[in-house]
């Protein structure tokens, strides 16, 4: 491997106190990255870096600071950037034990910049909340209030508080004057946890609704905790806006956005921008899923304003990046806009735009490198190969995909450990390779090459094609090759979690504000 330069802890602080762009990647899976990282790292895990970073990181000459915990994923992560085309690619001294002997504060969980920020919000602002059970009086004294969900369909679709509706954190504003247009009606905002219900409660604040407004303190956790029933498998969703909402909805938000010094900008402005070397723009479409398929602006990501500020680490990797929002009307853009400027990002949203100007149609696709070449098998003559030993099927899908599904005898197997993999992996004269899609088992190919020395073949369409074909399925975590660290299990999530884990991320989520004190890089303020 060639010698990579490495980066001082100081020079990222210095960097970071500055404004000035840069990503911080620890490549470990998700699950130890959540365990302790620094606050403005992005988790980009080796195993899939091919897939994200051109997403990510869109200028190939932005600084990459690349770190482990000194499991050696490091070095062929920056690797791996260099080989993308990234120029400016350096190791962090020391790894993650150089950063907090160097002083640096070190955060656990996932979206830290966002959930601390939340706290502070509610810190200096006092926002309104009630307790599960104030909440669970009024419903049973069948009081004038309804509650909105604030986080995404599917979340609130797996759990969600009874009468709840959903409505994602960008559309609270835009929405809330349909769902409750008595101003004496009493409006609730959830999440599962604190941040968005925080964020969602004091959007609707700062827009000045006039109904009596209250976050549920501590989401679904708080309301678990205390012993209530949840609902499960609802489809209830916010109604469309009448014009004298939505204009109202629209002074609102653009006051609110000028309160944050959000900036304005135009499409001839933006292309100027995207044109530029020396600068990362990033252009979200904040509007829901359904509205960016049906027509969307060139070169526009699809990021609902909700998740946008909630998981701004994940889209805008680049701490220092300036931020296009768009949207059709200006609510959710200036909404979201006003918390991303608090967050310390220099964030504009794109004026004067015409309905010509959402000329595509169809989801985002992410950017990718060529692909590694492949031989291809279909779903049929794998079928007929595994009939004789011989064939091994290694399975670089989601470990949670793998466990609900997965063509019989197929091992799961992490990339960035592949070679501790195939060492449990029981040898074969051919492997055949696979994801949900086979995009990212695409990649994995040549490493399988190198390190078996065997033919190694790509299934045509990965699991879906398979399943697709009607062939038959196993579930279970049989033939695990790998530890299943590729993703953190979300306290917040599912129905499942022991009450010592919920109770324990609230804890931590108490202690964010002094955590940012001792850390002095978030640059956050709160109007």
């Amino acid at each position: 491997m060639t010698e990579i330069r490495t980066r001082r802890y100081q020079d990222i602080r210095q960097a970071l106190l500055a404004r000035q762009e840069l990503a911080l990647l620890d490549v470990r899976e998700e699950a130890p990255f959540a365990e302790s990282h620094p606050l403005f790292a992005a988790n980009i895990p080796l195993s899939k870096l091919e897939l994200e970073a051109y997403a990510r990181i869109p200028r190939r000459d932005t600084p990459v600071t690349v770190y482990d915990n000194g499991e050696g994923l490091a070095q062929r992560a920056a690797t791996v950037l260099q080989g993308l085309g990234y120029h400016d690619v350096a190791l962090l001294e020391g790894g993650l034990a150089g950063w907090q002997a160097a002083g640096g504060e070190l955060f656990q969980d996932v979206n830290v910049p966002s959930k601390s920020f939340g706290e502070l919000v509610e810190a200096e602002r006092h926002t309104p909340s009630l307790a599960a059970e104030e909440v669970q009086a009024l419903l049973d004294a069948q009081a004038d209030l309804v509650i909105l969900d604030a986080r995404r369909f599917d979340e609130y679709q797996t759990m969600s508080i009874p009468s709840g509706i959903s409505v994602p954190g960008a559309e609270l504003v835009l929405r809330v004057r349909e769902l409750a247009p008595d101003p004496h009606t009493r409006v609730i905002v959830n999440c599962a946890g604190r941040t968005r219900s925080i964020i969602g409660t004091q959007s609707l604040v700062n827009a000045g609704i006039p109904n009596p407004v209250a976050a549920l303190r501590n989401g679904t956790i708080g309301w678990t905790l205390a012993g209530q029933a949840l609902e499960h498998g609802q489809a209830r969703r916010f109604a469309e806006v009448g014009p004298d909402n939505r204009q109202a909805a629209q002074k609102a938000a653009r006051a609110v956005a000028d309160r944050a010094d959000v900036g304005r900008t135009s499409l001839a402005e933006l292309h100027q921008w995207q044109a530029e070397s020396a600068r990362t723009t990033y252009l979200f479409d904040v509007r829901t899923p359904e509205e960016f398929e049906a027509g969307h602006l060139p070169g526009a990501r699809s990021t609902p304003g909700g998740q946008l500020v909630q998981e701004t680490d994940h889209f805008a990797s680049v701490r220092g990046a300036r931020l296009v929002l768009v949207d059709d009307d200006g609510v959710r853009a200036n909404m979201s806009a006003s918390w991303l400027a608090q967050m310390g990002w220099q964030v504009k949203v794109l004026d004067g735009l015409a309905a010509s100007d959402f000329s595509e149609q169809g989801a985002w696709q992410a950017p990718l490198p060529a692909r590694p070449q492949a031989q291809a098998v279909d779903a049929t003559t794998l079928a007929g190969w595994l009939q004789e030993p011989g064939t091994q099927v290694l399975d670089f899908t989601a470990s949670a995909n793998h466990v609900q599904r997965h063509i019989p005898g197929a091992w799961w197997t992490l990339r960035s450990q592949l070679a501790e993999a195939l060492a449990i992996v029981p040898p074969a004269q051919r492997y055949v390779l696979t994801c949900g899609s086979s995009l990212l088992a695409n990649f994995a190919i040549p490493e399988v090459q190198a390190l078996t020395g065997k033919p190694v073949w790509l299934l045509a369409g990965g699991t879906a094609a398979w399943i697709a074909a009607g062939l038959p399925v196993e579930a279970g975590e049989q033939r695990l090759a790998s530890p299943r660290i590729d993703r953190y299990r979300r306290p917040y999530e599912g129905t499942d979690n022991p009450r010592e884990a919920m109770q324990g991320y609230l804890d931590w989520e108490y202690g964010l504000v002094a955590q940012l004190g001792r850390d002095g890089t978030h640059g956050f303020f709160v109007i």
